[in-house]
């Protein structure tokens, strides 16, 4: 797996006025930022080229980018949106060059997420061609997550407030692993959605017909340790909760 590419153009405004001035990808969680911790897992996997998606305070993401770049070894480019007020499948398409060009698998991430390594290592090795991360402990408090039911083990809807039959209900990481060969999908799906009122579009709604395809297997993360970062109180859950369960696992591998 060469390339991977992560989205941090948005404006994080969930988080609350605190942070309207920080990108969410440069929020310290136990004195690293998301993206250090990113770009080290990446590299722990053998990720070379990260393209990441810049809009809000991209200024202050590209400042760090070459220390970062020299200190986990891995190339990283910025892929500017400046129409990152409107919808985040804009980003998706200002990456798809990146993706087109990499000729074999490529990653694609939401930037806001606090995990290990061994997250990133499931979905590249996962068998299926195209494949995504789903965690099946949701609670019901849990913010609006990204639902993803199963039948007939394979998912077939990616969506918020999903009702309806399902073998199983879990809910998405963000993470996903796109073959090459569904590539092209991907690219008409995302251009469609760059015009007229679908300007206002999320790259969700692109991997959703990806996922009502059919073309999407999943990895069951169940138990691993990871959060999400969108609300306040998910920051605290990051350092108190998730950052000691990773610390353990580390320390269980060595």
């Amino acid at each position: 797996m060469e390339s991977a590419v992560i989205y941090a153009a948005g404006r994080a405004t969930r988080l609350g006025p605190s942070f309207a001035n920080t990108p969410k990808i440069l929020l310290p969680v136990a004195g690293r930022t998301l993206l250090d911790r990113h770009a080290e897992n990446l590299a722990r996997v053998g990720v070379k080229n990260l393209f990441l998606v810049t809009g809000h305070c991209r200024d202050q993401i590209a400042a760090v980018l070459p220390e970062i770049s020299a200190r986990h070894g891995i190339r990283i480019y910025e892929l500017h949106n400046p129409d990152f007020t409107e919808g985040s499948a804009i980003s998706m398409h200002v990456s798809l060059a990146a993706i087109e060009t990499a000729g074999q698998d490529v990653l694609v991430m939401d930037g806001d997420v606090l995990y290990g390594a061994a997250l990133l290592r499931r979905l590249i090795d996962s068998p299926s061609p195209s494949t995504m991360l789903v965690d099946f402990g949701v609670e019901a408090q849990d913010d609006d997550p990204v639902l993803v039911p199963i039948r007939d083990g394979r998912p077939f809807e990616l969506v918020k407030k999903w009702t309806g039959t399902a073998d199983r209900v879990g809910e998405s990481v963000g993470f996903f692993k796109i073959a090459a060969d569904h590539i092209p999908f991907l690219t008409c799906q995302t251009r469609a959605r760059t015009i007229g009122i679908h300007r206002r579009d999320s790259l969700d709604e692109v991997l959703r017909a990806m996922t009502m395809a059919g073309l999407f297997g999943f990895e069951d993360i169940t138990g691993q340790p990871w959060t999400e970062i969108d609300f306040p109180h998910d920051v605290a859950c990051a350092r108190d909760v998730v950052m000691p369960a990773l610390a353990a696992a580390a320390s269980h591998r060595a």
